[in-house]
């Protein structure tokens, strides 16, 4: 049986002014689909009061707010008091380094490659003001790609955390996490993954993969703009409290979340999750389980669709001598964003020679400046050219892409 998707019944989920265009910065936020529209919608309307009372909008709003944070804990297989929803991955991270920092000795150490996002970068790099070992993880510059040799001369008895993406949001390489994760585990450290490259795109299976902390983005994962961190529970608990001096030690997830929740995205969440049910059910039909087995098959589907997309991208980008892509040209190891540049052309000029065709890509560093200058990029801040795409976008498209591309390189 042939694993395939019905992009047509996928399209009708989202606000139809979605396909006016075909849109190729999806690394930098998806579509949201109608249900999560709905949903907030829905809240704001019937349930816009402070929640957790008795009165029955309270007790609504509590509901609602519960319902999509159960719901994403469902959805990466976590329990909910292992599962801090707050406003971004950034901010996530930078509470994280705060509330483990105590739990470290000053000239202890932690690693940081330079292929990480900068969310999962700046917050570790600080912590050497504070007596913090700081030790980069560099990226092998000719291929964009980590050495796990390279992890194991760097792990000491001392490290006690190595943070680093599963996927690159420029190269778009899909890291060996379980690899990783039990090198570092048996020098007696912690990980760190950034995995908002690559929620949208495959299954999330945390417990499986033993990994310690995982953020993610809900904006890219066809949600509202908030972040998403996964903690294992005793490790939560051991961090330190961040909100207010009220709050208890124990209690989580609230006390890793200074911001406090934003009630009515919160609640949109259970949208991402009817949005990947309906999916479920029209691929799958009523026998496909709960949400995270429904989940789970359709990123197989998803993961075929997207190698399809990609290996159409990649065989226009061997055809260009003056083009260089930086990240794997095997579909199997990657994500679909494609970052490149060419030469003779400034990257900035290039996304809109494409905009008469109503296509929209992107450049820059896109918050990855160190990784920009580790692959040996001119001019940084012109950055590189990048072009990703979902599960949603056509095989018409990319070929719209790749014929308006072939036109001005």
């Amino acid at each position: 049986m042939t694993l395939s998707l019905d992009l047509d019944f996928i399209r009708q989920q989202f606000p139809a002014t979605c396909w006016n265009w075909a849109f190729f910065e999806n690394a930098g936020g998806s579509f949201v689909p109608n249900s999560v529209i709905k949903r907030m919608t829905d809240y704001m309307t019937e349930c816009q009061v402070q929640p957790g009372e008795l009165y029955p909008a309270s007790a609504k709003a509590q509901s609602r707010m519960d319902n999509g944070h159960f719901k994403m804990a469902e959805l990466i297989g976590a329990d909910p008091q292992e599962t801090v929803i707050a406003a971004s991955t950034s901010i996530n991270v930078y509470v994280m380094a705060q509330a483990l920092r105590p739990l470290w000795q000053d000239g202890d150490n932690i690693i940081v490659t330079n292929l990480n996002h900068e969310a999962n970068s700046g917050p570790w790099r600080r912590l050497a003001d504070t007596g913090i070992n700081v030790t980069e993880w560099s990226i092998n510059p000719d291929t964009g790609q980590l050495d796990l040799d390279l992890l194991q001369q760097l792990l000491t008895d001392r490290t006690r955390l190595v943070a680093f993406p599963h996927v690159s949001n420029i190269t778009g390489e899909v890291n060996d996490i379980k690899a990783i994760t039990e090198m570092v585990h048996d020098a007696g450290a912690e990980v760190f993954v950034d995995g908002v490259a690559f929620a949208p795109h495959r299954a999330l299976d945390l417990k499986k993969w033993d990994v310690d902390y995982y953020v993610f983005s809900f904006y890219k994962l066809f949600g509202p703009h908030m972040g998403c961190l996964y903690g294992k529970h005793e490790k939560l608990l051991r961090a330190r409290n961040q909100y207010h001096y009220f709050i208890g030690e124990d209690t989580l997830p609230g006390k890793l979340n200074p911001s406090g929740p934003n009630h009515e995205s919160i609640a949109s969440l259970e949208g991402i999750a009817d949005y990947f049910e309906a999916l479920s059910l029209h691929h799958l039909g009523p026998g496909y389980g709960d949400l995270r087995n429904g989940a789970a098959q359709m990123f197989e589907r998803i993961q075929i669709h997207e190698e399809k997309l990609s290996r159409l991208f990649l065989d226009f980008c061997a055809s260009k001598a003056n083009l260089k892509l930086f990240g794997p040209t095997d579909v199997r190891r990657r994500a679909p964003t494609f970052s490149f540049t060419v030469d003779g052309m400034k990257s900035g000029d290039i996304p809109a020679l494409v905009l008469d065709e109503k296509i929209g890509i992107s450049s820059g560093h896109f918050y990855a400046k160190r990784l920009v200058e580790a692959l040996g990029v001119k001019d940084v801040n012109d950055g590189v050219v990048r072009c990703s795409a979902l599960h949603y976008t056509t095989i018409d498209d990319m070929q719209r892409l790749v014929n308006a591309l072939d036109q001005i390189i």
